[in-house]
């Protein structure tokens, strides 16, 4: 059964037509497939700061106390599976001849339903980097079977190939981002808090260059009265629903 979700017909046209696409995720399209949230009521483990956790300073101090927590967090998302949010986007990849993902997630799980090249903004839990030669490399164990875990290459210590509190963005990746926003004529912003910086002014970057903006959320956020449309409910029904649509008007089978 479709959500009844209501689009302007001028929207839904640009929506249909687009060649050029561009989605912005956050943590809320992982959390319907049962991904603790950093920054929800839940989201902070054993009552540590962020910052003890996700910080070069943190990990320097306690860097047994920093993987306790990665291990923690690998294993559960381990478990987990794509919700059918995480499947349309995969498939939105078919639908339109140009494409782009964007996320803020860590946790891979958009490559498991099928995203072919996510640009992943703040890194991703599965991939460890060597502190000594700055090699990175898949590292899939969950449960970790040494903590601190070791390069297999020198023997040094290895950290989250994730992007910290207090660390600049690959510049390769903010480009790639960038780029996306500014050439799409849709813009999906998806699950995400828009608060937290350079990826909440990519809707704004999309924007200012014609781009139709259409805000995915459970609630409000600071970017909701600016943009063109607002869908209020999960991710993993509004996008499928709203996937077949676009299928259908465009002449796809569904």
């Amino acid at each position: 059964m479709e959500t009844q979700i209501e689009i302007p017909p001028a929207i839904f046209n640009t929506i249909v037509n687009a060649t050029k696409v561009a989605a912005l995720t956050g943590a809320g399209v992982s959390a319907e497939s049962g991904v603790p949230t950093f920054r929800g009521e839940n989201g902070l483990w054993r009552n540590r700061r962020p910052e003890e956790l996700a910080s070069m300073e943190g990990f320097l101090d306690d860097p047994r106390l920093v993987w306790d927590w990665y291990d923690w967090r690998r294993t559960t998302i381990a478990s987990l599976k794509p919700n059918d949010g995480h499947y349309a986007l995969a498939e939105m990849e078919t639908v339109y001849e140009n494409f782009t993902l964007v996320t803020q997630n860590v946790d891979g799980i958009h490559a498991l339903a099928g995203s072919r090249d996510p640009v992943e903004m703040h890194g991703n839990i599965w991939y460890v980097r060597c502190l000594k030669e700055g090699t990175v490399m898949e590292n899939r164990e969950a449960p970790l079977q040494r903590i601190p875990p070791l390069c297999p290459k020198c023997n040094t210590m290895v950290r989250p190939n994730i992007i910290w509190f207090g660390e600049e963005l690959d510049t390769e990746t903010i480009k790639r981002a960038g780029s996306a926003a500014r050439e799409s004529e849709v813009f999906f912003v998806i699950g995400t808090s828009s608060v937290v910086q350079p990826a909440a002014s990519l809707a704004g970057l999309a924007q200012r260059n014609g781009a139709v903006v259409v805000e995915v959320n459970l609630e409000r956020t600071p970017l909701t009265d600016s943009v063109d449309l607002f869908l209020e409910g999960p991710s993993g029904k509004i996008l499928p629903d709203l996937l077949r649509r676009i299928c259908r008007a465009r002449g796809f089978d569904v």
